[in-house]
């Protein structure tokens, strides 16, 4: 390329300064993914800008947290960008990363209720080049359904496990399996669920060694983690 083509890229390389945002162009270097945008609290011009200035330079682009009338004006300038409403999640690949995961990574929502938490697991562990698979509704309240995907259980490499409630079902799953399993607290509950903080406790207590666990509706994290776990 020119020399002030290639003086541009160079100065831009580890950081973009947009007055509002500082963009990490170094994070695909250091992590293998780049910088996901969080979508709550930014306007949709600040997302949008942000957006393309990572678009520039990178292939895949991860939204979180983005509602419905924010992720309009995203569609309208990256029509190949997917917004998956339910997950709250835009996807722009350009084109998808391949997959690389050396396994599969099962997500398991205890309840329908825990979907969009699970989704925005999903969404990101295949976004981040990995066979995902997902399960839902087979909370500890009829554990016979659990069982009915034992064989999708065994053989996945990485589990994200999603429960609110009482937030039982991490144990149960760490119990069945020799792999990691993430643990996701939802805040779905009634009263004393408080928000999800009876789940957080439940699960950070589990006596399933091999759970660990992420903030509450915390799937992007989960999804993450599981993606860096799964990686060759």
């Amino acid at each position: 390329m020119p020399p002030d083509s290639a003086l541009e890229r160079l100065r831009l390389l580890a950081c973009e300064d947009l007055g509002y945002a500082h963009i990490d162009h170094h994070r695909s270097a250091r992590h293998g993914f780049p910088e996901v945008i969080f979508g709550e609290g930014k306007s949709a011009e600040q997302i949008l800008g942000i957006f393309e200035r990572i678009a520039d330079r990178e292939p895949v682009i991860l939204v979180t947290r983005l509602d419905p009338a924010k992720a309009r004006p995203l569609l309208e300038r990256f029509p190949q960008a997917v917004y998956h409403e339910e997950a709250r999640m835009l996807v722009w690949e350009n084109p998808p990363l391949p997959v690389r995961g050396r396994g599969t990574i099962l997500v398991l929502a205890a309840g329908t209720s825990d979907l969009p938490v699970a989704l925005e697991a999903f969404h990101t562990a295949r976004t981040m080049g990995n066979h995902v698979e997902k399960v839902v509704d087979v909370g500890v309240a009829g554990i016979h359904r659990l069982f009915r995907h034992r064989e999708a259980i065994e053989r996945a490499s990485v589990l994200i496990v999603v429960a609110g409630m009482e937030g039982a079902l991490p144990s149960v799953v760490g119990g069945l399996v020799g792999r990691p399993v993430i643990a996701v607290p939802t805040s779905v509950g009634y009263g004393a669920s408080l928000g999800g903080l009876t789940a957080l406790f439940a699960m950070l207590n589990s006596c399933s060694a091999n759970v660990a666990v992420v903030n509450i509706d915390n799937g992007f994290g989960a999804g993450y983690v599981a993606a860096m776990i799964n990686r060759p």
